[in-house]
C-alpha cells in the first residue's frame, strides 16, 4: 500500500501514535499494557506501511550525535540555569503543566521504563522525522506531489511552519521544542538525509530519558 500512497507511509505512524495517546484513557487496560500495545501497533505500522521510506544510514553520524546532544543540552539548560518553567508563558491552560502524569509505581516499574525508553528513543524519532521533515516540510512546498521535492529542500514558509508546529506538540516545553525544531530543520537542509535527523532526534530523546531516570526529573516525561 505504501508504494502506491507514499503520503500514508510518511503520515500513518505519527497519526496512529497520536491517536493512541489521545484515546488511551478510554481503553480499560493498565498503563503498562497500553504502552506495550501502543509500541507494538506503531512498530507494526512502520514495518508494514512505512519501511520502504525509512532511511537508517546517516551520512554524518558523529555530527548527528553531537547535534542530538546539543539539543538535549538546550532542552534541560533553561530549567537548570534559570528555573522559569512555571512562568505563565509556559504553564497555562493551553500548554498544560510541566509535571509528570506517571504514577510513582510506574517510576519504579522496570518493564514500563524499558518500554518507555524504547518508545522515546527508538520509535518516536522515526515516526516524527517521517512526518515533520520527511513529509510535511516537503508537502508544504508541493502538496500535489511532495516526492518531487528533494529531502532537505529549503523554503521559508515550510521551514518555519514545521518548526512552529513541532514546538506546539511539546506543551510547556514549547520554547525548547521550537529551538529543537529549528535545529532539526537546519540539519535536514545541511545533510539532505532523513537518517541524520532520525539519529540526532534519537540521541536527544535517549539522553533526555537517561537524565529523567538518573536525576529523577520525571517532569520531562509528561
Amino acid at each position: 500500500m505504501s508504494r502506491h500512497n507514499p503520503t500514508v507511509a510518511y503520515v500513518a505512524p505519527f497519526v496512529v501514535y497520536i491517536a493512541l495517546l489521545s484515546l488511551q484513557h478510554l481503553i480499560p487496560l493498565p498503563t503498562v499494557a497500553l504502552r506495550t500495545l501502543g509500541l507494538a501497533i506503531v512498530l507494526a505500522v512502520i514495518l508494514m506501511v512505512s519501511w520502504p521510506y525509512v532511511s537508517l544510514r546517516p551520512s554524518h553520524p558523529l555530527a548527528s550525535i553531537a547535534l542530538g546532544l546539543a539539543v538535549f543540552g538546550i532542552w534541560i539548560g533553561p530549567d537548570l540555569l534559570f528555573g522559569y518553567r512555571h512562568f505563565w508563558l509556559f504553564e497555562n491552560a493551553l500548554t498544560g503543566r510541566a509535571a509528570s502524569t506517571l504514577a510513582p509505581s510506574l517510576q519504579r516499574d522496570t518493564f514500563f521504563i524499558v518500554i518507555r525508553m524504547l518508545t522515546t528513543a527508538a520509535l518516536v524519532p522515526v515516526l516524527e522525522e517521517l512526518f515533520w521533515r520527511g513529509w510535511l516540510m516537503r508537502w508544504l512546498v508541493n502538496s500535489n506531489n511532495f516526492l518531487k521535492v528533494p529531502i532537505g529542500t529549503y523554503q521559508f514558509t515550510a521551514f518555519w511552519l514545521v518548526a512552529g508546529l513541532f514546538a506546539s506538540e511539546h506543551g510547556p516545553y514549547w520554547e525548547v521544542g521550537l529551538a529543537a525544531g529549528i535545529l532539526y530543520n537546519w540539519w535536514i537542509i545541511r545533510t539532505r538525509n532523513l537518517a541524520d535527523c532520525i539519529l540526532a532526534h534519537a540521541v536527544t530523546n535517549a539522553a533526555l530519558g537517561t537524565y529523567v531516570l538518573v536525576a529523577g526529573q520525571w517532569q520531562y516525561w509528561l
